[in-house]
């Protein structure tokens, strides 16, 4: 595979397309060195769906806002159980009324994924806020069109049941997996992996935004808790991620940075589509892992 390649090649020959195609997934690539800019991409341009990706550009322009003195960071929210969004970690599966300052709501968002978090955010800043955000970076192949609720919302409808727990039963048919709307890019929140490295090399160099906000975008990133699928790939204790991940049936996401001891540092982002609908997928997962560590090894062959 060559630097900047767009182009998927034959996976006799393409090491990362054997890790995908080992792993019963189709997937998307592109990892760029944020200092010297040499890039490797598989399949790099074509759209994808964020799933919970798209939290990373809500996160900035919520620091943005901030910077701006649209809001206060430390301005505390009443977020009431009831129609709470729904989700299996943070306030989403918490069962009582809570109160948290919106740096706070960030945090569960990014850390564990917090949807119920991530919506109260959403509407705080707007959400033609972030795709405005999106347009002045450049990055006009992502666009965010609706929050975790509506998004969540559309699969009990096109599954047809009556609600989330049910859904997970529901997308073990093949023919319901293949009629959500939310696993379409033309329909969901939506962008490429080359745009999302994009978005966090400028994170990293202090571009996206002010130089304290791009720091406390990438303070809440290193925070997150999954290690199975960028992480894996780096097991040592000198070398550091930060990611967020993205879940939808059939979908394993992760986009983040690697920052190795020597300085260097790599913006990668990659996305999968399984051939299998089953809810837990750790093959999917762990190629996410090793298909970013086999680019960012290319990529560090040249340093």
């Amino acid at each position: 595979m060559n630097p900047a390649t767009n182009s998927a090649t034959n996976p006799a020959t393409n090491p990362v397309e054997r890790v995908f195609r080992n792993a019963g997934v189709t997937g998307w690539l592109h990892a760029v060195d944020i200092d010297s800019g040499r890039e490797v991409g598989l399949r790099a341009d074509e759209p994808v769906v964020l799933a919970s990706v798209f939290k990373v550009p809500l996160l900035l322009e919520l620091h943005r806002q901030a910077e701006r003195g649209l809001l206060d960071l430390a301005e505390r929210v009443r977020v009431p159980a009831a129609d709470r969004t729904g989700g299996g970690t943070g306030l989403a599966a918490m069962l009582d009324d809570a109160t948290l300052s919106l740096r706070d709501l960030a945090y569960l968002m990014m850390a564990v994924s917090d949807n119920a978090a991530a919506d109260v955010l959403l509407a705080r800043v707007g959400r033609e806020a972030v795709n405005t955000l999106l347009d002045g970076l450049g990055l006009t192949a992502s666009r965010v069109v609706h929050d975790c609720r509506d998004m969540l919302t559309s699969l009990w409808v096109d599954a047809g049941v009556a609600d989330q727990a049910a859904v997970t039963q529901a997308c073990a048919d093949p023919e319901v997996v293949a009629r959500l709307r939310a696993l379409d890019p033309a329909r969901s929140n939506r962008s490429t992996p080359r745009e999302m490295t994009r978005l966090l090399a400028m994170i990293w160099r202090d571009e996206a935004a002010g130089g304290a906000s791009c720091a406390a975008v990438r303070r809440l990133m290193a925070l997150q808790v999954w290690p199975h699928r960028l992480a894996s790939g780096f097991p040592f204790d000198d070398v550091a991620v930060s990611g967020k991940t993205g879940t939808l049936p059939t979908l394993r996401n992760e986009v983040g940075v690697v920052e190795y001891p020597d300085g260097g540092r790599y913006a990668v982002a990659v996305f999968t589509r399984s051939l299998s609908t089953a809810q837990n997928q750790p093959r999917a997962d762990a190629a996410i892992g090793t298909a970013a560590r086999t680019v960012i090894d290319q990529l560090r062959t040249h340093i």
